[in-house]
C-alpha cells in the first residue's frame, strides 16, 4: 500500500516494539522485517536490542535499538515523535514489555514493592505507550496500537495474582480504547498469549520469584502446559493483527478454557483453586 494516509500491513510500515530483546518481542521484531516492516526495538536490555538490530540489518531490514524504560513517559514520548520524524510515520506500536513474579507467588508473600513494580510496567508502562502514540496516529490519520496481555487478563491463573491483575487491566483498557479508537480511524488490538516459551515463564530478567519457588520449578510447572514457541504465536497473532482482530488469543486451545470461564465462571474458579493447591504441594514437596 503506497498511500500515505494509511496503514501499510506491513512492507513498509513502522512499528516500534517494546520488550523487543528478547522472548515475543524479538520475535515480533524478526517477523516484522521478515514481512517488510522497519522496527525500532526498545529495551532496557540495550546491548542485546543492538544485537538483534545489527542482526536484522544483516539481512536487508531496517532495525534500530534503543534504550527504553516502559515506566518513564518522557522518554517513551520522545522515542515516538523521534521515530515519526526520522521515518514520517507510526504505523505500529506494540505495547509488549512486561514482568512477571513466576508462578506460585501467592499474593500473601507480596511486598507492596512486588506490586507497584508489576503495576509500574505491566499497566502503566501501556499507558505511556498509549499516551505517547494515540493523538499523534490520531493525527496523521491511522495507526494501529497492539497491547500484549495473557489469557491471564480473560480468566483466573493460579498463584499469579499480580500478574493477573495487571493484565486484566491491559485486556480492559484495549477493549475500551478500542471502542474509542475506531471512530476515529485507529485500531486497537490485544494479545492474550497461552502459556508461550519464553523467558517471562521463569519471570524474566525484571521479575523475581516471591514465594521460594526456584526457576528450575516454575519452569517444570509450565512445561508442563506444553508452551509453543514465540515464533508460532507471533506469526499467528500478526496474521491476526493485519484483521484487525480486537481479542487475539494463540494458541487456538486455550480459548476453550477463555469459553468456558464465561460459560461457567464458579466452575473455572474452582478448577484454578484446585491448581493452587497442586501448586503449594508441588512446592512443599520440593523444599
Amino acid at each position: 500500500m503506497s498511500d500515505l494516509s494509511a496503514i501499510r500491513t506491513y512492507r513498509d510500515a513502522t512499528a516500534i516494539i517494546t520488550g523487543a530483546a528478547s522472548g515475543i518481542g524479538r520475535a515480533l521484531a524478526e517477523e516484522l522485517v521478515a514481512r517488510g516492516c522497519e522496527v525500532v526495538l526498545a529495551d532496557l536490555q540495550l546491548e542485546q536490542a543492538e544485537e538483534l538490530a545489527t542482526a536484522l540489518r544483516g539481512t536487508g531490514g531496517k532495525a534500530t535499538a534503543v534504550r527504553l524504560d516502559v515506566t518513564d513517559h518522557a522518554t517513551f514520548e520522545q522515542l515516538v515523535k523521534d521515530t515519526v520524524a526520522r521515518t514520517g510515520r507510526l504505523d505500529y506500536l506494540f505495547n509488549n514489555a512486561g514482568i512477571s513474579h513466576g508462578m506460585g507467588a501467592g499474593a500473601r508473600h507480596y511486598q507492596i514493592e512486588d506490586w507497584r513494580r508489576m503495576i509500574d510496567v505491566n499497566v502503566l508502562g501501556v499507558v505511556n505507550g498509549v499516551q505517547a502514540a494515540y493523538n499523534l496516529m490520531i493525527a496523521q490519520g491511522f495507526g494501529h496500537i497492539v497491547n500484549t496481555a495473557s489469557l491471564a487478563g480473560l480468566v483466573p491463573s493460579a498463584g499469579t495474582t499480580s500478574y493477573v491483575t495487571t493484565k486484566h487491566a491491559v485486556v480492559g483498557l484495549s477493549h475500551n480504547l478500542r471502542i474509542e479508537a475506531a471512530q476515529l480511524g485507529i485500531r486497537v488490538s490485544v494479545l492474550c498469549p497461552g502459556v508461550i516459551r519464553t523467558p517471562l515463564i521463569e519471570g524474566g530478567v525484571y521479575g523475581r520469584s516471591v514465594e521460594g519457588v526456584t526457576s528450575e520449578m516454575t519452569r517444570k510447572m509450565w512445561e508442563e502446559q506444553k508452551p509453543i514457541s514465540a515464533e508460532e504465536f507471533v506469526k499467528k497473532s500478526l496474521d491476526a493483527v493485519a484483521k484487525n482482530k480486537g481479542i487475539i488469543v494463540v494458541p487456538a486451545v486455550w480459548k476453550l478454557f477463555w469459553w468456558l470461564f464465561r460459560l461457567s465462571p464458579t466452575l473455572c474458579l474452582n478448577i484454578a483453586t484446585k491448581k493452587f493447591r497442586d501448586l503449594g504441594s508441588h512446592a512443599a514437596s520440593r523444599n
